[in-house]
């Protein structure tokens, strides 16, 4: 196989360089080599080390954020963009991928076997947070507890004695789960619907006003489908006490109809990235639009400069009121 130079840069921490749904699809057509001098970089959006590359970059982002084709060959993101050289990857596929989710999100269960799970399932609703100023998810805690216990496991609001070191086992024993992305914007599905589906609890997802085109509509509780809290309360409510609806909720299929398989997915995948590769054309970071891509980043920072000087001014003149 053709030996291929490549190395990530500015991913989260933690991010394994060998061991990556990028890499593992390269690995299958190319000898890759994590290098210092690539000829490829995968970059993100947690940091600025890209800008020392002048090789061709593919940017991946799983955050609520947009790509910048003035500094990206190629971009993979949540986003419904129509740019040839854009493709769609939410974040929820990688995890799938990473954690080999798809044969138990794919596999069909009876009548039978779902009444068993639904049965075993032993608590109400409960929701892991971490984050405090998750507002629409803790407002919606506190209105639902107010009808029905809710179990919080995470930082915010803790009410079970400490935080949950297995998120998914916690999870497992709970009919209803909360699944409220960080931010609503069409196409941005993390893997935060993904934990309850993988063990058969209905996910209470508030997000992406299009998760329809990926997860099937049968298979979860969306929360802007409803006019107010209290009908989407009463919905829950009727589920919770009507055994025979949780369960054709679990016999669904997990993916719309519509949405490309995973295996086909990672086809398209690594089809852009190998005609990134071969293309003939120059990398965008030896063309004028590194320029341009850099006037933008100085012109950003000076904006956030002048918006903290701004708050701070604020801040002292409240402080001395």
């Amino acid at each position: 196989m053709k030996k291929l130079k490549i190395d990530f840069v500015d991913f989260w921490p933690g991010f394994n360089k060998t061991d990556n749904y990028f890499y593992r699809l390269l690995n299958n057509h190319y000898n890759v080599v994590i290098d210092k001098k690539p000829e490829l970089i995968f970059y993100s959006s947690f940091g600025y080390n890209y800008l020392n590359y002048n090789c061709k970059r593919i940017f991946y982002t799983g955050e609520n954020r947009r790509p910048d084709f003035t500094s990206s060959d190629f971009s993979f993101s949540f986003d419904y963009n129509s740019n040839k050289r854009h493709f769609r990857l939410p974040l929820y596929s990688i995890y799938i991928d990473d954690y080999k989710m798809h044969d138990a999100l794919l596999s069909k269960i009876s009548e039978n076997e779902a009444r068993r799970i639904w049965d075993s399932k032993t608590k109400f609703c409960c929701m892991i947070v971490s984050n405090p100023k998750a507002k629409k998810r803790i407002d919606f805690f506190k209105n639902l507890s107010k009808i029905k216990h809710v179990d919080s496991g995470g930082a915010v609001l803790n009410n079970i004695g400490g935080r949950v070191k297995d998120k998914i086992d916690f999870i497992k024993d709970y009919k209803f789960v909360f699944a409220f992305e960080n931010a609503m914007y069409d196409g941005y599905t993390t893997e935060k619907i993904l934990e309850p589906l993988l063990v058969n609890s209905i996910p209470i997802y508030w997000g992406n006003n299009l998760l329809a085109n990926d997860f099937n509509s049968e298979k979860y509780i969306h929360y802007n489908d409803f006019l107010s809290e209290d009908l989407l309360i009463e919905k829950l409510l009727k589920i919770d006490g009507n055994p025979e609806l949780a369960i054709n909720m679990l016999k669904a299929p997990v993916f719309s109809k519509n949405r490309l398989t995973i295996e086909k997915e990672k086809e398209q995948v690594l089809c852009h990235i190998i005609n990134t590769i071969e293309s003939k054309r120059k990398p965008i970071a030896q063309t004028y639009k590194k320029y341009l891509h850099n006037m933008k980043l100085f012109i950003n920072r000076l904006k956030k400069s002048r918006y903290n000087v701004l708050k701070k001014n604020r801040m002292n003149t409240d402080n001395q009121k």
